[in-house]
């Protein structure tokens, strides 16, 4: 196999990989979680989906990270062949797929961690009024939004990266 089609390869599994992942993890690990722990009715069932979700959620954000790296400098291989607005599209993907996932890991984890560990009682346990309630449930919503983003940016870059290596096989 050719160095190049060897490279397209391997731009378009990582992408489709990652992507199928964080569906994945989105639509059946965190919903599963929460709601088999919660039917065990412990008062720390929450607690204890949330670590699992952020456990994974760490290595769906890390792995995006990652990999919109390694898309953005091995995108730069044989640009003369690739129409300057499809480059600058599959660039912009793969880049807004890494800010996406580093903004999840890197700042929006860490506040959650951190308000979680100056709480007394599991989060379930909190009115929805108090104020560190509120924080955590505006702080989820981010993070939801900052995969979701991802997952967009993620589609497009895949999309791009796809007619890349069409144009490159012709």
């Amino acid at each position: 196999m050719n160095p190049i089609k060897s490279i397209n390869y391997v731009r378009l599994v990582l992408p489709g990989m990652w992507l199928g992942a964080a569906v994945y993890f989105s639509a059946i690990v965190a919903p599963s979680a929460f709601a088999v722990l919660r039917s065990y009715q412990s008062f720390n069932a929450g607690e204890i989906a949330g670590a699992i979700v952020n456990r994974n959620l760490a290595a769906i954000n890390l792995s995006g990270f990652v990999i919109g790296v390694v898309l953005f400098v091995t995108g730069f291989i044989r640009f003369r062949k690739v129409p300057l607005p499809s480059f600058l599209i599959e660039m912009v993907g793969v880049t807004v797929l890494s800010v996406a996932t580093a903004v999840g890991n890197w700042i929006i984890a860490p506040k959650l961690r951190s308000l979680r560990l100056t709480l007394q009682v599991p989060i379930d346990q909190l009115a929805v009024t108090d104020p560190r309630r509120i924080s955590f449930d505006k702080l989820h919503a981010y993070s939801v939004k900052a995969l979701s983003v991802a997952m967009i940016a993620a589609l497009l870059g895949l999309v791009m990266i796809t007619l890349r290596a069409q144009r490159d096989a012709k």
